[in-house]
């Protein structure tokens, strides 16, 4: 009945913006379970970067299980910040002018963390006769 009115009154001229605004209205969260994500993503990541510390001492595969947890509790620990901002905005903020050499900085090093660790243990231990393990 109200598309009718709507129709008959001449203010069916903007439905697309209606129809936007569901779609936007359906897929945000409420602030409250934004905090909640936030939380549980920001303590999984420090915790994966915690355990990642403690078994970089395993004997043959510590600093391969170092890389990855170290550099999966990072990334979930930054993603745990769109939560709060949004993915668009959060990105928007690490590319500004003042902040863009960090991010890159910090990008780059997660990547040669992974590239180290991966390249220690698959190349330089292999070759290691003397290691006793």
């Amino acid at each position: 009945m109200d598309k009718l009115k709507k129709v008959l009154s001449g203010q069916d001229n903007n439905d697309d913006l209606n129809v936007l605004q569901a779609v936007g209205d359906a897929t945000t969260l409420s602030w409250g379970t934004r905090v909640k994500c936030f939380i549980a993503c920001f303590v999984f990541g420090v915790f994966c970067s915690v355990l990642g510390s403690c078994l970089l001492w395993l004997p043959h595969s510590g600093l391969a299980v170092f890389a990855v947890l170290y550099t999966f509790g990072n990334i979930a620990s930054l993603a745990s910040t769109m939560f709060l901002m949004g993915p668009l905005n959060q990105l928007k903020r690490m590319c500004e002018k003042t902040r863009v050499l960090a991010t890159v900085i910090m990008l780059v090093c997660l990547v040669l963390t992974l590239c180290a660790a991966f390249w220690v243990w698959l190349v330089v231990h292999p070759l290691c006769t003397g290691c006793g393990d």
